[in-house]
Parts: structure tokens; sequence; C-alpha cells
């Protein structure tokens, strides 16, 4: 997770019932049998003009933090059997994609089947193709009157959460692989963490006057968006989301007891430099709680897209020659590996990389960053780590929150007028993987 991408996202404030364990084991000429191969969306990313949503306010209410709203992001909301295609196309066996609570709950306790519906056609379009659908039940984005309530800060917060899985799971479970409550629900805490304390201090009056402008707009007293980090009590929010994630996998396994159910994680690769780091209070802290609150679980997404390197006075500017994101921060091919092998020696459940990829407008760099961290991740997995799949962010160059459509995570480019999706030469490259099942 490069720092950018995720302080952006803070500021804004093919099988119907796969198993959840394999019972082939990473050999070293390959990737287990049916290891998940897939690349990853997000409905407010991709869909565009989701304007019941919270993230909407806050894209267009002056003043904002970002540089551009959503508008019709890549019209995926119609286009999505071409997405479908593209993933099929390029050998994968799986699609991550999210749905969209403003959409299927647009007003407190009215669902609409015509949303549901549209999502389950999703699923089966999945079908139609061989792809297994790993499906997210939020994604950031809360609907507006949730954030108008106090969004995750509010005593209510996961109950509502756990109702509209319920409702969502009646109508989509059947068809469904796997499934994922919450989306890097940890992410403040690792933004908070992150931030050298100065720039926090700037930004803190920016996302209030920001969140003061959205609670006018919503007619409300307050207005506290889904990626907020703007809490006056982040222990509490997590907390609340904790028992969010609860609740919704209890009310997802309720029915349909089968299904694999985890929650994906911001995991940085954590390093520790000189005596007295703060390496392991820092883990505490973004996701400790998190790790602990997993154990329960069939799967742990794992999300990796940085280094972080901790000193006795807190992180210090990660340095190496090669490659660099579009940012200009260093990439490194064994940060998805390191963060893999954390995450389960703490958690002890098998893990999904749910997310990883890097920002660049230079798709060799991609083309090269891919099949090295897959390299990584396969000695892992063949130290012992039950690693069940890899799906990549994005399949699209997308709207990545704060920046607009500025960063370029996609394996597919999309013309912002037609919506045309153009492969990217790393497609293929990460494709040959996933049909070879190997390196």
């Amino acid at each position: 997770m490069d720092i950018d991408r995720r302080t952006l996202i803070a500021a804004g404030a093919a099988v119907a019932a796969a198993p959840a364990a394999h019972a082939a084991t990473p050999s070293k000429s390959g990737f287990p049998r049916r290891f998940l191969w897939g690349a990853a969306t997000a409905g407010h990313q991709i869909e565009g003009n989701n304007v019941n949503a919270d993230n909407w306010v806050a894209e267009n209410t002056k003043p904002t933090a970002y540089a551009e709203p959503s508008g019709d992001a890549c019209n995926s909301f119609e286009l999505w059997p071409q997405d479908l295609d593209l993933v099929k196309a390029m050998g994968l066996n799986t699609y991550r994609f999210s749905l969209e609570w403003s959409r299927i709950e647009p007003e407190m306790g009215r669902f609409s089947p015509a949303m549901l519906d549209h999502y389950k056609a999703i699923v089966a379009g999945c079908h139609r193709r061989g792809l297994t659908p790993m499906l997210t039940f939020n994604h950031y984005t809360t609907p507006r009157w949730f954030a108008a309530r106090g969004g995750w800060t509010a005593q209510d917060a996961a109950d509502l959460f756990g109702r509209f899985c319920d409702r969502s799971a009646r109508h989509l479970a059947d068809g469904l692989g796997y499934a994922t409550t919450l989306n890097e629900p940890n992410l403040p805490e690792v933004v908070r963490a992150a931030i050298p304390p100065e720039m926090l201090a700037k930004l803190t009056p920016v996302f209030q006057a920001s969140a003061e402008a959205q609670a006018r707009a919503a007619g409300s007293k307050v207005f506290i968006v889904g990626n907020s980090i703007s809490y006056d009590d982040p222990a509490a929010v997590t907390a609340n989301k904790i028992a969010g994630h609860r609740a919704g996998r209890a009310a997802i396994k309720a029915v349909r007891g089968d299904l694999p159910v985890g929650v994906s994680l911001a995991i940085p690769d954590d390093q520790a430099l000189g005596e007295q780091s703060l390496r392991d209070t820092m883990r505490a802290r973004q996701h400790g709680a998190w790790l602990e609150a997993v154990r329960g679980d069939d799967f742990l997404g794992v999300q990796n897209y940085e280094r972080a390197v901790w000193d006795d006075k807190g992180k210090v500017e990660a340095e190496a020659a090669g490659d660099r994101n579009l940012a200009g921060t260093p990439i490194f091919a064994d940060s998805l590996a390191n963060a893999v092998r954390y995450a389960y020696g703490v958690a002890r459940v098998p893990i999904i990389v749910t997310e990883h990829g890097v920002n660049t407008a230079d798709d060799a760099v991609r083309a090269r960053f891919i099949p090295a961290a897959l390299r990584d991740l396969k000695a892992v997995m063949d130290e012992g780590v039950p690693v069940q799949g890899y799906i990549h962010w994005s399949l699209l160059d997308n709207f990545e929150w704060i920046y607009g459509y500025k960063m370029k995570y996609g394996l597919v480019a999309v013309d912002r007028m037609t919506f045309a999706r153009t492969p990217k030469a790393s497609s293929r490259i990460y494709g040959a993987i996933a049909r070879r099942n190997a390196l």
C-alpha cells in the first residue's frame, strides 16, 4: 500500500461453493490446484453516478479535498459485462467486486430488489464465464443517511450493517464463491500512523471544514463518511467496525453456512530499524485488534502496497534503487510476502491476497513487479503459509479517491470519454502466470 494512495482514500473522508481450503499443497513448480487468480474492483470507483453515497457528497460539496468528482467513473454499472469479459480473456478465474450499500438501501430501512438483482446478474455473469465471484459487502462507501447519523461512530452502526448483510446475503449468497464483510476497516489507523504529526495537524482543519460543509449539505448535525480518519475516539470506532464485521459475518453465515467469509485488512510490510524500534507498537496500533478478531474467520484478506520502516522516533523513508511508483516512492517486490507471513503468523487463518498492485503510468514497471512479487509470495507458501489466492488491484484504471483519475493501478486502461477498455501488456504477463498456474 503506497501511502499516497491510502492517504488520499482517508482524506476523502467460477465455483458457487468454492471450498475454504485447498486440498493440494504448493509445489516447487507451481501454485496449488484451484488457486484463485483474480482482479479486483470496487463499486464506487468504477460504477459511476453513485449519487446516494456518502462519498458523492464529499466529492461535490465545497470545500472538498477531492481533485475531481467520480462522475461517470468507468461506467461499469452499465458495462460490467465487458469487465467480466476482460477478466476471462486475461486467463483469470476470479473476480472480486463490491456491493454499493447506498444503491441497495438508499433510504434507511428501504431496500431495492432491483439493485439486488443488478448485483445478482453480475454473480450470474461470473458463472457463465467460469469465474469465481468474490463479493465485498462494503468497500468504504456508505449511504448518505448512514453518514448523517454519524457513520461508524453511531452506537447502532454494527446492527445496521448486519441488517444490510442479512438482506443482501438472502438475495445473493447462493451464487458466491467467497465473501468479505469490510474492506480495510483498519485503514484509518494505518494512515494516522503513517502521516507525520505536523502534517496531520495541518490536515485536520481541512478535514473538519469539509465534514462541516457535508453536514450542512445533508441537513444533519454530523456527516462522517465511511473512509474518514477524523474520529474523536478511534478505539471506539475500531470496536464498532469489529462488531460490524462479526454481525455481517453472522448474517451471511446464517444464510449460507458453507460460504467462506472473511475481512480484508491493510497490512504494510513493517520493518524495524535500530534498537528500540517502534515497529511492534505500530503494528499493534494499526491492526493488532483486527488480527485477534479474525481468528474465527474462514480466511483473512491481506492487502499490501507499501513497506513502512520504523526507528525509535517514527516512520522513516524506505530507501532502495530500482523501480518507483507514480509518487516517486520505491516499490519492493517482497513487501507482499513479508506482510502475508506476518499476518498469518498472528491470525493463524488461511490467507487470500485480496489486493496488491502498483500505482504507475509506466506499465513496464507493473509488468516487472507482478512476477517478482509472486515469486516471493510463492516462497512464503513453500514455507507452509496457506495462501489460497492472489487478487490484483485493480482490473481498471479507475477513480482513486482524493486524486481522482490521476492514479494508475489498472491492468486495463479506460478512455475517460468513451469508456473504451484497452488491456495493458502487464495484463498478458499476469494472465500467462495464471493460465500456467505457475511462474
